[in-house]
Parts: structure tokens; sequence; C-alpha cells
């Protein structure tokens, strides 16, 4: 099938599955004519792919844990070496959550004081307006 009907079959976009061959997530064979030709297997890999993006993997995560993944939402074995991975990428989500609940709890914070203290009037920031922020 070439891209555009794996597009369609899957809903990502062809850019993202350019993206995802570059990275060498995809397999992809080439016509002579420069059209890629994905056999039927390129939609389950897809559909893999998705799911542990969305499970916060990174690609170079993916690239190592992929060729192990079974089934559309996948599993993964519980060999120790994917297992110490995976155990390392959610030690870094844990961390980047845990530094935004601080940038979080700071800002509100800082809203809270400035709400009680006011002021001079500003520019918008970001694009908020008076009627959009709310009070």
């Amino acid at each position: 099938m070439r891209i555009g009907e794996l597009s369609r079959r899957t809903g990502v976009r062809t850019h993202q599955l350019r993206y995802y061959e570059a990275q060498g997530l995809l397999d992809v064979a080439r016509r002579s004519n420069g059209y890629r030709e994905f056999d039927e297997g390129a939609v389950l890999r897809v559909r893999q792919i998705r799911h542990l993006l969305d499970a916060g993997l990174s690609s170079e995560d993916i690239a190592y844990v992929l060729p192990c993944a079974v089934g559309e939402e996948p599993q993964l074995p519980g060999c120790v070496e994917l297992l110490t991975a995976m155990r390392s990428r959610l030690r870094r989500l844990e961390d980047q959550m845990a530094r935004l609940a601080r940038s979080r709890s700071a800002l509100a914070g800082y809203i809270a004081v400035a709400e009680q203290v006011g002021g001079e009037s500003y520019p918008p920031l970001d694009g908020a307006t008076a009627e959009t922020v709310p009070a």
C-alpha cells in the first residue's frame, strides 16, 4: 500500500509516517518510480508506535522496544533490559511531573499575591485579555 492509504487506515498524517520511517521505526520498500510501498504489517506497526508515543516513550525508546512488541496496544515481554529501559523512562517522566507541579504551585502563588496587591495595567500576555482571564 502507498503512504496515503496507510495514513487513511491508521489516522496518522503522512509527514508523521515519513518521520517514523526516517527514525527506523517503520520499514518501507521503494518502487522503481520512487513511491513508498508498505506491507500489511505497517498498519499494526504504526498503531504500536502511536500507543508507545502516547505512553511517553521517545522515538529512540520505541526503536529499542518495538522489535519485542506484540499486538496493537502492544504487550512487551518482561526481560531485564526492557524493564530497565522502561523504568528509566518512567523516572524521567516522574521527574518532569514533579518539576511541572513545582512550577504550577509557584505560578499559582504569584497569581494569588498579584490579585491581592493589584497595580498597574500591563499589555496582555500570551494573547489573554481581561475578558478571558479568570477572576
